[in-house]
């Protein structure tokens, strides 16, 4: 169970960022996690001190920043969809048209439809767009890699909360499945987005001028990114 940390109290405030703090004896290090709410959350191992973890959040506040920006850009209010026929989803920033068609069938795009069971849903939906993600995105990421000098070790697509996209240090991507919703030269700034990450972890000048040299005038398609962003669909769970 966490309970609060003990000597911490209740939401610690570095700067203008809130906090809140719980403590679990299953952690070996602290977790900082952007909700759903755009609240940020700590959970740390009880032998962690409270100046210990200011000092990590000033660390991380650049990142903080960055998450809690993308969250905005993804997490925005968006309409509701329903799972009947004549309903649009996206795909490669074309809008498909559902088709329901016999319980239990696969979800795929046939003639300029979307194809999906009488029975299915969001979960079936979110896993077609996983399915088909990966080897669209591991033959888009290629160029783009090699271009800036940067080894992918694996590539995954699934949910990722607010974020389009993360990395790992042994040089794996992980990619929003929602991502596949946008049209390819913005997925393109996407992926871009995460390569330079695996050089430059922080969102700093050099970072930027990674992107800039892959991308010349990427500032435009981050700004029809975060644009585009709240369109998209995303069911209440599954993200």
């Amino acid at each position: 169970m966490l309970v609060a940390v003990s000597g911490f109290p209740e939401v610690l405030r570095v700067g203008d960022l809130e906090i809140a703090v719980s403590v679990s004896d299953r952690r070996k290090s602290v977790r900082l996690t952007i909700e759903r709410d755009a609240s940020v959350t700590a959970v740390a191992p009880p032998q962690v001190s409270r100046s210990e973890l200011i000092k990590m959040v000033e660390a991380k506040r650049s990142w903080l920043y960055g998450k809690l920006a993308e969250r905005r850009e993804l997490g925005e209010a968006r309409p509701a969809r329903e799972y009947v026929a004549g309903e649009g989803f996206p795909y490669l920033g074309r809008s498909y048209r559902l088709r329901i068609v016999e319980p239990g069938s696969e979800v795929r795009l046939i003639r300029g439809r979307m194809e999906l069971g009488e029975d299915g849903g969001a979960q079936e939906l979110v896993r077609w767009y996983c399915r088909v993600g990966k080897p669209w995105l591991k033959h888009r990421i290629r160029p783009w890699a090699s271009r800036m000098g940067a080894e992918v070790t694996g590539l995954r697509v699934q949910p990722l909360g607010y974020r389009w996209g993360s990395c790992s240090r042994d040089g794996r991507v992980n990619i929003h499945w929602a991502t596949m919703q946008l049209p390819p030269t913005l997925i393109d700034y996407v992926l871009v987005h995460e390569l330079a990450h695996l050089q430059r972890r922080d969102h700093n000048p050099d970072f930027w001028r990674l992107v800039e040299r892959a991308m010349p005038g990427y500032q435009d398609r981050r700004e029809r990114l975060r644009r585009l962003g709240p369109d998209l669909w995303l069911p209440d769970e599954g993200r």
